[in-house]
Order: C-alpha cells, then sequence, then structure tokens
C-alpha cells in the first residue's frame, strides 16, 4: 500500500484517539466534531480497502480511550485468577472491546459508503443508522457510552435533544455536523453548506426547546419523598468477607436506627448490598430500595429489593435484565463452565420490564449496566414510573467511569424528564432533576450518606411517547427522498 494509503489510515488513528478522548468525562462536542470529519473523508475516499480499515483503526481507538476504565479490573487474583495471568487478562478484554468497536465502525463505513455520502440525503441516512444502531445495541450486552453520550457535561444545550429523539438523535446530529466539516473542505461553492451547517447547529441548540424542556420537567406539586441516601464505599475485593459483611451490617443498623419517619421516607442503598436472602438486620421503620440477591427458581438475580415498613425480607423487586459481560453475562458460559468476572457466580437476566410497583407509585429502576438503555427506562416512564432510581456498584474502576455514568444518568432524566437518584457503592451517588441538572452528589470514594427530596412527575416527554419512532420515520422519509435523480448541479453540493 503507498504513502497516499497509508496516510488515511494514520488519520483515522489520530481522529478516532481525538473522539475518544471527546467522550466523556470531558464531553466535548466540537472535538468530537473534527474527529468524525476525518472518519467521513473515509466515507468519500476512492480507497475502498483502506477507507474500511481507516475506519476499523478509528473505532478501536475511540473505543480504548474512551473505555480505558477496563484496566483498573487488574488485579483479578480475588476471584481466582493467578496474579501473572491478571494484567494480560484484563489487556484481551481492553483490546476485544476495542476490536469489537472497530468492526462496528467498518460495517457502518460500508454502508454508509453505498448511500453515497456526498449527497445529504446520503449523509442523513448513514448518521440516522449509526444513532439507531447505538440505541439498538444499548439493549444487548456489548455497549457502553457512544456519541449519543458525548454532549455532556460541556454542552447541555445540544443534551436537551434527548428530551426529543433520545441519545440516537445527538448521535446522528453529531454525525451531520461532522459531515458538514468534511463537505466544507471539499465542496465547491461553499456557501449554501455553510449555511446549512449554520441552521443545523442554530436548530440543535434552539432556546425554545429548552424553555419546553423546563416547563414539561416541572414537578408535581407536593411530590417529593425525602430518602436517605447511602453510599458504604466497601471495596468490591473485600465486600463478602465475613468481618467487612459485620461491619457494613452493623452500619445498616445504625442508619436504620437514626433514619425514619419523619425524617425520612425510605432507604435507597446501592448495588449488591445485601447477599442472597440475608435480611435487613431490623425490622424497615421506612420504605427500603436495596440492591441484593435472590434466587428465582434455581437461578440467581441481581435485583433492587423492595422491603416495606415493618418488614425485614423483601416483599417484592425487580431483577438486572441487562447483564455485564464477561462479568455477569459469560457467552456459552454452559459449555465453558466459567461464571465470569463475578464474585457471586453466574446471575441470570430478570424480565425486562423495569418498572417497580409502590404504594406510593411506581418508579423505574437502573442496576449498573442498564443506565445506558435509554429505551427501557422510557418504557417504565410510559408505563407510569414517577421517578428513576439507580443502584450501582462500580468499584474498582476510577473516578473516569463514574463520570460517564453520571452523563448517562443525566440523559436518562432529560429523556423521560424524571428525576434521577443514584445509589453507589464508591459513587457516583447523586439526585438529578428532570432537566438533567445535577442537584446534589456524595464525595466519591469514601463512605457517606444524606437525606434527599426526589420530586415525582406524570408528564410524558416526546421521546416518552414515541422512542425513536422519529428516526425510523425520517429514516424512512429521507430513504424515499433518496430515490430521486441527481442532478448535476447537486453533486457539487447539498443535496
Amino acid at each position: 500500500m503507498g504513502d497516499d494509503r497509508r496516510l488515511p489510515l494514520l488519520m483515522a488513528l489520530v481522529a478516532g484517539t481525538l473522539a475518544g478522548l471527546a467522550l466523556p468525562p470531558l464531553g466535548l462536542p466540537p472535538l468530537l466534531w473534527l474527529a468524525l470529519a476525518p472518519l467521513w473523508a473515509l466515507v468519500g475516499s476512492p480507497y475502498r480497502r483502506a477507507a474500511v480499515w481507516g475506519g476499523g483503526l478509528w473505532g478501536l481507538a475511540a473505543v480504548l480511550v474512551s473505555h480505558r476504565w477496563l484496566l483498573w479490573l487488574h488485579p483479578l487474583d480475588w476471584i481466582g485468577v493467578p496474579a501473572p495471568l491478571s494484567l494480560p487478562v484484563c489487556l484481551l478484554i481492553w483490546l476485544l472491546c476495542g476490536c469489537a468497536g472497530g468492526l462496528l465502525v467498518a460495517l457502518w463505513l460500508l454502508l454508509a459508503r453505498w448511500f453515497d455520502p456526498r449527497r445529504l440525503s446520503g449523509a442523513v441516512l448513514a448518521a440516522l443508522v449509526w444513532g439507531l444502531a447505538e440505541v439498538l445495541l444499548a439493549r444487548g450486552p456489548l455497549f457502553w457510552i457512544g456519541l449519543g453520550g458525548s454532549a455532556l457535561p460541556a454542552d447541555p444545550a445540544l443534551a436537551r435533544l434527548a428530551w426529543l429523539g433520545g441519545a440516537g438523535a445527538i448521535a446522528a446530529f453529531q454525525l451531520l455536523i461532522g459531515w458538514c466539516l468534511w463537505r466544507l473542505v471539499v465542496t465547491r461553492p461553499r456557501a449554501p453548506l455553510a449555511l446549512f451547517t449554520v441552521v443545523l447547529l442554530l436548530a440543535g441548540h434552539a432556546p425554545a426547546l429548552g424553555a419546553l424542556q423546563a416547563e414539561a420537567a416541572a414537578p408535581d406539586p407536593g411530590s417529593g419523598e425525602r430518602l436517605l441516601l447511602v453510599q458504604p464505599a466497601i471495596a468490591t475485593r473485600r465486600k463478602f468477607e465475613p468481618p467487612e459483611q459485620l461491619r457494613w451490617l452493623a452500619q445498616l443498623e445504625r442508619l436504620q436506627r437514626r433514619y425514619q419517619p419523619p425524617l425520612v421516607e425510605g432507604l435507597l442503598l446501592p448495588e449488591g448490598s445485601l447477599l442472597q436472602g440475608q435480611p435487613l438486620p431490623l425490622p424497615a421503620t421506612a420504605e427500603v430500595l436495596a440492591g441484593g440477591f435472590r434466587w428465582q427458581g434455581e437461578e440467581l438475580r441481581s435485583s433492587l429489593l423492595r422491603f416495606e415498613a415493618g418488614q425485614r425480607d423483601p416483599v417484592d423487586a425487580v431483577d438486572k435484565h441487562r447483564l455485564v459481560p464477561l462479568g455477569e453475562w459469560v457467552p456459552l458460559s454452559g459449555l465453558l463452565r466459567w461464571s465470569g468476572l463475578s464474585a457471586v457466580g453466574g446471575i441470570s437476566p430478570g424480565a425486562p420490564s423495569r418498572l417497580l410497583s409502590r404504594p406510593q407509585g411506581p418508579v423505574a429502576a437502573a442496576i449498573c449496566y442498564e443506565i445506558a438503555d435509554g429505551s427501557a427506562l422510557a418504557r417504565a416512564t410510559r408505563q407510569g414510573a414517577l421517578w428513576l432510581v439507580a443502584s450501582a456498584n462500580l468499584d474498582p474502576y476510577p473516578l473516569l467511569l463514574q463520570r460517564q455514568y453520571e452523563v448517562l444518568a443525566r440523559l436518562r432524566s432529560i429523556e423521560t424528564g424524571r428525576w434521577l437518584v443514584s445509589a453507589a457503592n464508591t459513587g457516583p451517588s447523586l439526585l438529578i432533576d428532570g432537566q438533567g441538572r445535577l442537584r446534589h452528589r456524595l464525595p466519591a470514594g469514601v463512605s457517606a450518606s444524606a437525606v434527599v427530596t426526589v420530586e415525582s412527575s406524570q408528564t410524558l416527554t416526546p421521546y416518552d411517547r414515541w422512542g425513536e419512532a422519529p428516526l425510523l420515520a425520517a429514516l424512512a422519509l429521507t430513504a424515499l427522498l433518496r430515490l430521486r435523480p441527481q442532478s448535476p448541479r447537486a453533486r457539487e453540493g447539498v443535496s
């Protein structure tokens, strides 16, 4: 391959690295737009093989940079992996995730080339396919964060698009901005395309959209619930040791004695707070929502357990449906006879519904990795959820992952117009209002608690009502327009 074909590969590697850096915790869309322009250049490259390899390198670099927190799995000796193998195993997992990202981008690039990226209709089709693919991937086990999660924290105005079309709309919008930058470099004349770019940016940052979102996200009068938010900060590598369990149960008993009605109306504990079949230290004086484990027949489930006042055992639960790859979900686990990188053994998925019924009104629950799936929480909101609850254990991962989790939680609030309260073992334990604004956060990595008031709402956002239907309708309409013959003049500009 000549030097003229190696240059796009180097460009793709650099651009993919910038894309990875542009994702949270930085969350800087203009940097992402600059990283997307070279990707579009690869789509329009005359060298098909180099373009595909370049797309793969772009995706590989973006995932390796944005998912570098995976390296904090090391050491794995606490789950039985020998010390000499621990770092190679963690590196292999990290590289496999990067290769999966590279493969997906390469496949998208092939499809985008078929759409003809010189035409606006082709670019819109490719952008919508990417956005919808992110939403679809978030329903399975192999996706964490993508372009749809890149608007925060630096551009909350752009993040408001999630109120209309979810994270998929944000991803598609940013791809179109990257396409505009690429076409501004290669198109003559530039004036029509420059005008279209300005209109696109103004549409994505419309103040009117913010006003509409604020009005729709207003809480119902007198609807607040006072909850004790608990962050134990128990190292996962030691949490199942008897001394740690005794210390945690003693701490939980003190909290139960101290925080009772009317001071609080409920307690919220993070994922994995209670072992299989473990009761509360004392009968609940107020509702307790606690992450724990339970048996459903012969299947072990990771669940959000609900305890009613006067009870030590749960009366209801919502089970984790979207499991963490290799940690909880292992491909061909029955053949491999390996339960994964989990201290509690193999976990089975529960029902897909995220709705948890309560006498005070239902809530929508996301357990750890499920915070990436906005469509499931929007569906539960459409079914009547008054607010969102997230329960997680992100130890031993670094602050980088906590900030990505926080951004995804803020997006879920914007999409649904619901307040969200999150309890996590080491963080982020926080309260977010229905406009995606952070109201309270406990300090990361330390044992802490706080009383917070979460507000209820019954108003549905456009995304609650229609989900991805507007994106699918736009895809179908653009495909129809794409069938029009292209004029010679249109090939030189926006069409």
